[in-house]
């Protein structure tokens, strides 16, 4: 039976004030200050909304996040009260900083391109010479992004966060602090299942107490490059690609395809092969990152599952 997936939602839960639609997540905010947030089954690169949505997505990109923000919650306090329904995750609503703070441990992905086109500079940060592609840094580099609502986040430096006042340098301090105890946090639990956490992005967002809490994903395949611990070290001496877990096999894909978000350039045509082939891979992913099986939610309606199940865990919020 083909799996169907949930590419675009439209509820109408009790207190509702406003929706968002971001580029994966369809959120719902309350008047009692919850969120409810809703891992579609959309898939992005390259800053587009491919046209197709990949069966069980949501699903695992919801439960990673999930499983992580448990995990790290004693190192940085969260958003999140309750995961609700396989695909939802329903939390205490915060004040966004406008800010990605992405960090990286090793020469990977954009900072790679910079990087071979001569720059030795990614957000005001210094990167040493006479590295190559997928070499750890010595320290992990944080290279913030400003987080568009529309077209592609920009690079951006601490001290232009701190004249545009996005952050003010209290803030910023904390933001950087929870970034780096985060993906320590995160390295170590990825060594432990055979991983190298090769670059992430996390966000956060201030509660009406003032708290700085996390808020969003963390550590999925979405958010986050992964290597495989063995053989890293081999196929970096030998000149190799190295084996990913994350989705740069999409933007690999599209790019094979003739496309990387550019203006102009049409968006390949996502046969029912490659849409299976994104859907086992993300399902892999989960298996791999969090050591647990992966367990197929139902999907024959999707929609009334999720209402469901959210209503029923909001009128325990009452």
């Amino acid at each position: 039976m083909k799996q169907k997936a949930l590419s675009r939602t439209s509820f109408n839960f009790p207190n509702q004030e406003k929706v968002y639609q971001g580029k994966v997540r369809d959120v719902y905010f309350l008047k009692n200050g919850l969120m409810v947030m809703v891992a579609s089954d959309r898939i992005s690169a390259f800053d587009v909304v491919l046209p197709k949505g990949i069966p069980f997505k949501g699903q695992v990109l919801n439960q990673i996040a999930s499983h992580f923000l448990k995990a790290t919650e004693d190192i940085a306090p969260n958003w999140l009260l309750g995961t609700p329904d396989p695909m939802v995750a329903v939390g205490k609503a915060a004040e966004p900083f406008k800010v990605e703070m992405v960090i990286r441990g090793y020469l990977s992905g954009h900072a790679w391109r910079e990087y071979k086109s001569g720059k030795r500079e990614i957000c005001g940060v210094p990167m040493p010479e006479g590295m190559k592609e997928n070499d750890r840094f010595p320290e992990p580099l944080i290279t913030p992004t400003t987080k568009a609502a529309v077209g592609h986040d920009e690079d951006i430096s601490r001290e232009e966060i701190l004249s545009q006042n996005i952050a003010d340098e209290k803030d910023y301090k904390e933001l950087e602090r929870l970034t780096r105890a985060l993906f320590q946090r995160g390295t170590e639990m990825a060594k432990d299942k055979g991983l190298i956490l090769v670059d992430t992005k996390y966000e956060f967002g201030k509660l009406p107490s003032g708290e700085i809490v996390v808020i969003d994903e963390i550590h999925t395949p979405d958010s986050s490059r992964y290597f495989y611990l063995e053989g890293y070290q081999d196929r970096q001496d030998r000149g190799e690609k190295q084996k990913q877990l994350s989705k740069e096999f999409v933007r690999e894909w599209l790019m094979a395809n003739g496309f990387q978000g550019k203006d102009g350039e049409e968006i390949p045509d996502m046969h029912e092969g490659f849409i299976q082939e994104v859907s086992e891979r993300y399902m892999e992913l989960f298996e791999q990152i969090t050591g647990k099986k992966f367990e197929k939610a139902d999907t024959e309606n999707i929609e009334a599952r999720v209402e469901n199940n959210v209503l029923n865990f909001l009128k325990g919020q009452e």
